[in-house]
């Protein structure tokens, strides 16, 4: 395949037009965070499913009020009451329990006195409502939530509301990480001159678990064709995504784009008009999926968010659009070339604006490390000027 730079745009469109979703499966709620919803979630009953007390006090009827009330029953969360409220009367009712018959409102405790013989009176100056009525969330049948949810722990909270106990997702790809490069020692290694630690495979791979992947660790390629065509190979029957870090490059060493080939894979892009990340392949075969990931590690995390990411999210039926805001940039920023669309990494400072982080390219992996996300800069633009508007693609 030729060395044709492509757009970031049309990049990632190839990408999602490969994506096949998934197969689904049954997870239990305690496993279903950072999962995605496989079908719509309706409601079993109403919610809340009777009229209830909103806080602790006395049922009794409104048009009452003015009376002394004699108490009949006290009505804990949980149990039935027993006693319908009539003239005259009211229950003493605990938040969450559900209201007597008759009753149509709650006086709260600080709203009452109570007579020399205990009976209560109204001494508010509102009328006291204070129900939840049956039915107002959600009504039974009602949709909770939609097919393609991220689920988070407040969507866990909805789902064991409506018995969806063990609801059905998309499974998760497994993903392979393999490094390259007889320069790279593993991160308990003290380097030796000329070495450095392998800090992109770890990098990439918590990249992968914080999407609730299974991700494995396949260990390093040396600079060999057979050796690197043998840990492709070997790492593709165990996972459904590849992920190779370096190796993607145009120099004599870099034999990962042939090792794909040999490996029955198509390559459908190796070079992208974006900074950093520029030598990115994109190979699939049926089933599977495979990145080169340029070696330098900010461009391996950059790659990473913009475009497997998206990938993993196609793949487990889940809306690409990534999760940003808009903020004002704080400062100038400047750069010379504009021939490739580049992502910065910023910071939200405290005044709601972002600026840029401490940067100096792709090889200082420190700078991720106080970024609150990415700002794009596109082709042809020579910066950014203070006070644009800009988004900002959280990381």
């Amino acid at each position: 395949m030729g060395r044709e730079m492509i757009h970031f745009e049309k990049a990632l469109e190839i990408v999602l037009q490969h994506a096949v979703t998934m197969e689904t499966e049954r997870v239990s709620l305690e496993n279903s965070d950072n999962r995605i919803l496989a079908t719509d979630i309706h409601s079993d009953i109403d919610m809340p499913p009777f009229h209830k007390s909103a806080m602790d006090g006395f049922a009794c009827r409104l048009e009452d009020l003015k009376l002394e009330l004699s108490v009949i029953e006290d009505i804990p969360a949980g149990h039935i009451p027993e006693k319908n409220v009539s003239q005259g009367f009211c229950s003493r009712i605990m938040t969450g329990a559900m209201l007597p018959d008759g009753a149509d409102c709650v006086i709260q405790d600080e709203e009452v006195d109570f007579t020399v013989d205990q009976k209560v009176r109204f001494v508010g100056t509102r009328k006291p409502y204070n129900i939840c009525q049956k039915g107002e969330d959600m009504k039974v049948g009602g949709l909770v939530l939609q097919k393609g949810t991220l689920i988070h722990p407040a969507h866990i909270a909805v789902l064991a509301s409506v018995g969806a106990a063990t609801p059905e997702v998309y499974a998760m790809p497994r993903i392979a990480v393999i490094s390259t490069g007889n320069e790279l020692v593993e991160p308990e290694h003290f380097p030796p001159k000329g070495k450095i630690r392998n800090s992109n495979a770890m990098q990439i791979l918590a990249q992968a678990k914080r999407l609730g992947c299974d991700a494995i660790y396949a260990g390093i390629a040396e600079d060999d064709p057979d050796a690197t065509r043998e840990i492709i190979a070997s790492a593709t029957s165990d996972a459904d995504i590849v992920l190779l870090s370096g190796g993607v490059s145009m120099g004599d060493y870099d034999f990962v784009p042939a090792a794909l080939e040999d490996c029955g894979y198509t390559i459908h892009f190796d070079s992208v008009a974006i900074q950093p990340g520029r030598p990115t392949v994109f190979a699939t075969k049926p089933g599977k999926y495979c990145f080169g990931l340029p070696g330098n590690p900010v461009s391996s995390y950059v790659v990473f968010e913009i475009f497997v990411k998206p990938l993993i999210r196609k793949l487990t039926g889940g809306r690409v659009e990534e999760k940003g805001v808009f903020a004002m940039m704080k400062g100038d920023y400047k750069r010379r070339n504009t021939a490739r669309k580049s992502f910065i990494p910023v910071q939200f400072s405290a005044d709601g604006n972002v600026k840029t982080v401490d940067y100096h390219g792709s090889a200082h992996i420190h700078a991720i490390t106080g970024a609150d996300g990415l700002v794009a800069v596109e082709i042809g633009s020579s910066g950014i000027a203070d006070g644009e508007k800009v988004y900002v693609r959280q990381i």
